[in-house]
């Protein structure tokens, strides 16, 4: 069932829980996510990034697709085709193509051009039924060429945008794209207990959700963190079983070349991991 993600980020609030927010790369990447959220009764976002969008062959084929196996694999739980990371005019495209869920980061501007652009596009998605999440100060790591230290966002600016009808907030407190160096401070709790104090009952969004630890995870989720993305994760352990399938010659052994077999194990790792995710985020047997 194809929805926007305002509901089920708020219905997470309430109950304490995170809905996991995971990209798809292709079609592996969305029929496996999709069937996990249905064997578990998770609702689940399927992110998308500019990169990855474009990758697939555009905004409008992403949306066919996930659509079209909505329909055939009878998902029934709620689901959401959310922009990851998106620029003003992609976000604007993908409110176009049919996206549920946008997200517009523009803490690479100015507070008050972030303000103004974020506004714009609140209103145009508000329009069509589409829910909106802003970011406020960058994520580190590195997201589409986007690179980001980790700041800790300030909490007077996240109110200001959370002021202006968004749905949910990505706020940094540390969290990094990619995978956390060695050196890697934590999650500043202290920041983001300041942060929802300012903005009050609004779902936040832990980005970068990639090796931060379980109980970072819970303590987050329990100070107001309803939304977490995960990618790298799920990159890594495609990587590792398609790696594994080749060194094992597995390729040479019958019609081991067929392209439905190669890629099977790397989609099978990936369903074990969001599960995995799924019950740390507390989001099993959550659908609605």
């Amino acid at each position: 069932m194809l929805v926007a993600a305002d509901k089920m980020l708020k219905d997470a609030l309430k109950g304490k829980y995170a809905v996991g927010h995971f990209n798809i790369n292709n079609l592996e990447w969305t029929k496996a996510i999709l069937e996990t959220a249905q064997e578990n009764n998770s609702p689940v976002i399927l992110g998308v990034s500019e990169g990855a969008g474009k990758y697939m062959g555009g905004y409008k084929t992403v949306v066919g697709m996930v659509k079209g196996m909505i329909e055939e694999l009878n998902i029934t739980v709620p689901v959401a085709i959310h922009l990851d990371h998106g620029s003003f005019e992609g976000a604007k495209k993908c409110i176009e193509a049919g996206f549920t869920s946008v997200m517009f980061d523009g803490s690479k501007y100015p507070i008050d051009e972030n303000i103004e652009k974020t506004k714009e596009i609140v209103e145009l998605a508000h329009s069509k039924g589409i829910s909106v999440e802003a970011e406020v100060g960058a994520i580190g790591g590195e997201e589409d060429g986007v690179i980001g230290q980790g700041e800790i966002a300030d909490k007077n600016e996240c109110k200001r945008i959370s002021e202006l009808g968004i749905d949910f907030l990505a706020a940094g407190i540390g969290n990094i794209h990619g995978v956390y160096p060695e050196n890697w401070k934590g999650l500043d709790f202290n920041a983001l207990g300041e942060i929802k104090g300012e903005i009050g009952e609004m779902p936040l969004v832990l980005h970068g959700g990639t090796g931060i630890p379980t109980d970072m995870i819970k303590e987050a989720i329990s100070l107001g963190v309803s939304k977490i993305n995960v990618n790298t994760e799920c990159q890594i352990v495609f990587t590792e079983e398609t790696r594994k399938y080749f060194e094992e010659n597995k390729d040479k052994e019958k019609k081991g070349f067929d392209p439905r077999k190669v890629l099977k194990p790397g989609y099978e790792a990936i369903k074990a991991k969001v599960k995995e995710k799924m019950e740390i985020f507390g989001s099993i047997d959550k659908a609605n």
